[in-house]
């Protein structure tokens, strides 16, 4: 193998790395012979010189050969899909849409991040249920795939190490926002998963991780390019973020809300989400005519309680008490936050002054949320799941002064 200190001055000077370099670089990430610095400086390196789209697809590769990838029966075959998105704020998306997948038929095994800076996390959300427990072997994610149909988990130490190590590293050396690195992170897991088909929800604007829609459009096009090299059938959504989705952020509240769409309800913006992208997998795996008649038969899923059933499945298989997973599931309102608990201090914030409201901004909020307990600033921080807010106002909307 050529010398790393080789590498990163080939790759510092714009130079194209070959397949068999780029593999070397990452089983010295996933051995634990490359040093910190010297991953730190390839990183930067590829943050500032960039990659093309061959370099990019074999960093992808070699990142999802460096551990285990899952296999699954025959008879599965073209029905394994999953989503990804880039993050938001109040982007629940996740927790409706793999239960009313796995109602339409499909199987999902959904592997999931934490929240970070600003953006929830899908993994936090779900540990605002008592009992459920996000971390599967593989041969337990098929057990509960051949039985619900769906399962959202974390990371495994098997699954994909070397983004395990680069992403933590990402975020202290300010490379997060690198096409070739990102598309590498989100894709590498998918190719572990073997997947059919895949939706990205690709968000821009000011509370996304690429402001503007010209460089969300870039990065949605590296990973359609690149899962389609890796055999996946790949579709991206362009979504807007400069308001939190949905009117509940905030760990247990957005437990509460995606209930209430999986029960056929819940904010129509969220809705519309979880079944316009859904609706796409339907169609890519090739179970609906179009993305249209894929998301009339998703939202059919949401209305007629298939879609909740899976869910409460879902959280049985994976640890939940069944009396609670019941309770969420069945209960009123009421009983619901009562599972979830509530926030000692609960605080209404009126109107001061009469006016329409103009905007609602989801950075600020979610900075707020994140300064009492939200979010996490560091990986392996505590975060607290009552902490939250919900906007009882929308766009548009006339308010009296109090």
């Amino acid at each position: 193998p050529t010398p790393l200190p080789t590498l990163i001055r080939k790759k510092r000077d714009g130079e194209r790395l070959e397949d068999a370099e780029i593999r070397s670089f990452v089983r010295g990430v996933t051995e634990g012979t490359a040093q910190q610095g010297q991953i730190g400086a390839m990183l930067m390196a590829i943050r500032l010189r960039g990659m093309d789209a061959g370099e990019t697809l074999a960093l992808t590769q070699a990142m999802a050969s460096s551990g285990r990838t899952l296999a699954w029966p025959p008879a599965w075959h073209g029905l394994v899909v999953d989503k990804h998105s880039t993050g938001g704020v109040g982007d629940k998306v996740s927790l409706a849409l793999a239960p009313a997948l796995a109602a339409c038929g499909c199987k999902v095994p959904m592997i999931s991040g934490r929240g970070l800076g600003h953006t929830g996390g899908t993994l936090d959300k779900l540990e605002a249920v008592p009992g459920f427990r996000v971390s599967q072997s593989p041969e337990e994610m098929q057990h509960i795939l051949a039985r619900v149909g769906c399962c959202i988990v974390g990371q495994s130490a098997e699954l994909v190490p070397a983004d395990r190590v680069l992403y933590g590293l990402r975020d202290v050396t300010a490379t997060v926002d690198s096409l070739p690195l990102i598309t590498a992170s989100i894709l590498s897991k998918k190719a572990a998963e073997r997947l059919s088909a895949l939706v990205l929800d690709v968000k821009f604007g000011e509370a996304a991780l690429f402001p503007t829609q010209e460089s969300a459009r870039e990065l949605a096009q590296s990973l359609v390019e690149v899962g389609a090299h890796l055999g996946i059938r790949t579709a991206a959504l362009l979504t807007r973020m400069e308001q939190p989705l949905g009117r509940a952020v905030g760990n247990a509240l957005e437990v509460l809300e995606a209930l209430e769409c999986l029960g056929g309800g819940g904010p129509p913006d969220l809705r519309h989400l979880v079944t316009a992208l859904g609706g796409v997998l339907l169609w890519q795996c090739g179970m609906e005519q179009g993305a249209e008649q894929g998301r009339e038969r998703l939202a059919r899923a949401l209305d007629d309680g298939s879609a909740l059933g899976a869910f409460e499945a879902m959280l049985g298989a994976q640890g939940v008490p069944p009396d609670t997973a019941r309770g969420l599931c069945a209960g009123t309102p009421a009983q619901r936050r009562q599972l979830l608990g509530e926030a000692k201090v609960c605080e209404e914030l009126p109107a001061p002054q009469e006016g329409w409201v103009q905007q609602v901004r989801a950075l600020p909020l979610a900075r707020v949320l994140h300064r009492l307990g939200a979010g996490r600033s560091r990986a392996g921080d505590p975060v607290n799941p009552r902490v939250g807010a919900e906007l009882l106002v929308g766009t548009g909307q006339h308010l009296r002064a109090g």
